[in-house]
């Protein structure tokens, strides 16, 4: 009888253990906030909430984000109290220009270590690279699995969108401090990187040993458009800019890119005629389409592996 009841309480602690190694990873371009995009309806402060909501009800665990300005982010920090975030301002280190940062659930992970470094010849410093227009950064932290016990590092980055060479020589340097700061342990590289799948500089990370595409791996993928969209919500493009690189141990069993939009009221909101077999109670009303940000997020669902 005792033996029986060993082997039923093992069962319950594998099923469970591994069902806790199955994260939510996503990456998600948030838009710096500009009083341009105000003007055109897409304002940073209409967009938050529908932000945090887009990510709580698709659950990310742990996600990248580009863009946001420490206002940004701490506002989202407010909505999304079961989340903390680590990074620093691309211009200063502290907490001035975007940031590449990194949000994860406080009650999943524990963060054992984290930095920052330049995409640039002079990485420990906020400086321009090579041939890129502005400073760039990546910030990365190493998390354990509470649940499980399991360790991975977690890399996030926004590439020039001017700098042919910075992307270049970018992409090798990222792979050399995965290498370095990873070692063994699986690794998740989330970001912007402005290059799409057909890029060359795509495929010095896709096509190296540390790193795959997700996209390429996932046993299911749900991606009906690329993911940027200029907040034009009737464009379309197969060019994926946005990706999530990981280590070969780890699995991706889903990749989807999410295309969720919201409704703003018209200037002067009127009813929809509607004709045919509708219900009395049905009341449609002008609305204008919109989109959270001028990127979609990408999210994958990922299984963590054994890297040794």
């Amino acid at each position: 009888m005792f033996k029986r009841s060993l082997f039923i309480v093992s069962l319950i602690f594998v099923f469970a253990t591994g069902q806790a190694q199955q994260l939510n990873v996503a990456t998600f371009n948030l838009r710096y906030k500009n009083g341009g995009d105000e003007r055109k309806g897409n304002g940073w402060d209409q967009r938050m909430p529908v932000i945090a909501d887009l990510i709580r009800f698709h659950d990310f665990d742990i996600f990248g984000t580009q863009e946001g300005l420490q206002e940004q982010l701490q506002g989202l920090s407010g909505i999304l109290t079961d989340y903390s975030y680590i990074g620093v301002g691309r211009d200063n280190g502290k907490e001035k220009g975007e940031h590449a940062a990194i949000f994860y659930k406080k009650n999943q992970f524990r963060l054992l270590k984290s930095g920052n470094f330049w995409l640039s010849e002079k990485t420990d410093r906020p400086n321009r690279g090579w041939d890129a227009a502005l400073p760039r950064i990546c910030s990365w932290g190493e998390f354990e699995h509470i649940a499980s016990g399991r360790k991975f590092y977690f890399f996030n980055t926004h590439f020039d969108h001017v700098g042919v060479t910075a992307r270049r020589e970018s992409a090798k340097l990222i792979l050399k401090k995965v290498k370095e700061l990873a070692g063994e342990d699986p690794a998740f590289l989330t970001g912007d990187f402005n290059v799409d799948q057909t890029n060359e500089i795509y495929g010095i990370l896709n096509g190296s040993t540390l790193l795959r595409d997700s996209y390429e791996t996932a046993a299911f993928r749900y991606a009906l458009n690329g993911t940027f969209n200029h907040f034009e919500i009737n464009a379309k493009t197969s060019s994926r800019i946005d990706h999530i690189f990981i280590s070969p141990c780890i699995q991706a069993k889903r990749y989807g890119v999410l295309t969720d939009s919201y409704r703003v009221p018209e200037a002067q909101t009127k009813n929809v005629s509607t004709s045919g077999n509708f219900p009395k109670e049905v009341t449609l009303q002008e609305y204008e389409a919109k989109l959270p940000s001028d990127h979609y997020p990408v999210m994958i669902v990922a299984e963590l592996g054994d890297c040794k």
